[in-house]
């Protein structure tokens, strides 16, 4: 289980001063009132950012682990919460996807670097829209980085709102939260279609 390292150092800093040493856990989630046999667990290795360490514990009488993620770091995805805004950022500015894409993932091809965007821009937008019906103070939000922008008045959206609505990150989907993902819809197979190849005689 994930829970907010709540901090303000960004992650050159976080590395630099090794803040997980810093981080603290009062006592374990699952039993507040104590009792089980609850312990600090050391600490695991992002593979991205280089040098990153997540602080983690350990409950062994609910077989469970718990990991503090800092404000600057994405959840469930690799890297920050900044450069995965950069990304959306380029999405709502470029004329088209495929234009951002050009920019955004030079390493693979377009139909990849575009299942790399889109699956930030989908897991961004569940996030602002599950928010404006959350927090009645962003109502007159739309579902964009750029419009959450004006409204907090803040450079960086994703970083200040995981501090902002750290009461709903339980329920909220990565890379904000630490909830579940949100499915897919897939669609249902047409029972009608018939098989591949000759019509038969």
């Amino acid at each position: 289980m994930q829970l907010r390292y709540a901090t303000n150092l960004a992650v050159d800093q976080y590395i630099d001063s090794k803040a997980w040493k810093d981080a603290k856990l009062a006592h374990c989630p699952l039993h507040p009132k104590g009792g089980c046999k609850f312990a600090k667990h050391g600490t695991y290795p992002r593979k991205y950012p280089d040098g990153v360490k997540i602080a983690r514990w350990y409950c062994p009488d609910g077989c469970a682990t718990f990991s503090m993620l800092p404000d600057c770091l994405s959840s469930r995805l690799p890297g920050t919460l900044v450069e995965v805004e950069d990304v959306i950022n380029q999405m709502e500015s470029s004329p088209s996807q495929e234009a951002a894409a050009e920019n955004i993932r030079l390493d693979i091809g377009l139909p990849g670097a575009l299942r790399w965007m889109r699956r930030r821009l989908f897991l961004i937008r569940i996030t602002l829209m599950l928010l404006i019906d959350l927090v009645t103070s962003l109502g007159d939000c739309q579902p964009t980085v750029s419009s959450f922008r004006s409204v907090l008045g803040t450079e960086f959206v994703l970083p200040q709102l995981r501090m902002f609505v750290s009461p709903y990150l339980d329920i909220l989907p990565p890379p904000l939260g630490f909830g579940p993902r949100p499915e897919v819809k897939k669609l249902k197979k047409n029972h009608f279609q018939h098989q591949t190849g000759t019509d038969p005689p």
